[in-house]
């Protein structure tokens, strides 16, 4: 009974079950977080919540049991990841995994309306239940695959992190010291300055802060140009890992696409 849980709940990319798909349970699972999602959406509106009070909080704690179920069942079941070393290690192992502890504060949010009946405090239990949209990372096998390249390109990430650090300060100082006389509200600073330089990198472009001296416009003029190579490094490096995430997954699907150039990892 424990083997036949953890297959159902647990999803490996090597595995067989992944291959076929969400096994009913986790389909179930999936269905469950999104309604519980739903739920929480429409309950945010007064107009809504007021008039049926009894009826949301009642499916709320239906959907904490629910979610309690499941977080009992997973601590239960994963002792069949390695049958061989003692079930309490491997048990508390899995329970201060980030993964699990989100999945206990989304099922303790769900419960606390049974024990509460303030209402701000529902409203914060309504927002923490928020936290089940990182179950659906259970299910999501793509997911992985992107988080795992995207680990693989950290480096390439944290460079273009400390570029556009660079650059965001680089902009602010050079505004800061062309507009600081005539707009003091908005450049008199470099902290000051550095809101203007955010949403101009970012090619946001609210519009609130502008430049008005030639050398200021100049100095922004650059920063803009900047700004859509800073966007489009990270963009690049993203998709690259999305497409090497994917294309590794065909290859575990179909083994005589053989793995990606450079890929020791054996897919068979």
């Amino acid at each position: 009974m424990r083997r036949y849980v953890h297959d159902q709940l647990f999803i490996h990319s090597d595995s067989a079950q992944a291959r076929r798909g969400l096994s009913w349970m986790n389909r179930l699972m999936v269905t469950t977080i999104f309604l519980a999602i739903m739920l929480t959406v429409l309950a945010s509106e007064k107009t809504l919540f007021e008039p049926h009070r009894r009826l949301f909080i009642a499916t709320e704690m239906a959907f904490g049991a629910i979610f309690g179920v499941e977080y009992l069942a997973r601590v239960w079941a994963v002792v069949e990841d390695d049958p061989s070393a003692p079930a309490w290690k491997m048990r508390l192992r899995f329970m201060a995994t980030p993964v699990a502890l989100l999945d206990l504060v989304v099922v303790i949010a769900s419960l606390l309306p049974f024990f509460f009946s303030d209402v701000a405090v529902l409203r914060l239990v309504r927002l923490l239940r928020l936290a089940a949209l990182v179950k659906f990372s259970h299910f999501s096998i793509a997911l992985r695959e992107l988080m795992h390249a995207l680990s693989d390109r950290r480096y390439e990430l944290l460079v273009t992190l400390a570029l556009g650090g660079c650059l965001l300060l680089l902009g602010a100082t050079a505004l800061y010291w062309t507009e600081h006389e005539v707009q003091p509200e908005a450049f008199g600073s470099i902290p000051r300055a550095l809101w203007w330089a955010v949403i101009t990198l970012t090619g946001v472009g609210y519009g609130d802060v502008t430049p008005i001296t030639p050398l200021g416009k100049m100095f922004a003029s650059l920063v803009a140009m900047c700004g859509i190579g800073l966007v489009a490094m990270p963009t690049g490096i993203m998709a690259s890992a999305f497409s090497d995430a994917m294309q590794r997954r065909r290859a575990l699907n179909d083994p005589t696409l053989g793995p990606l150039p450079g890929d020791e990892t054996d897919l068979t």
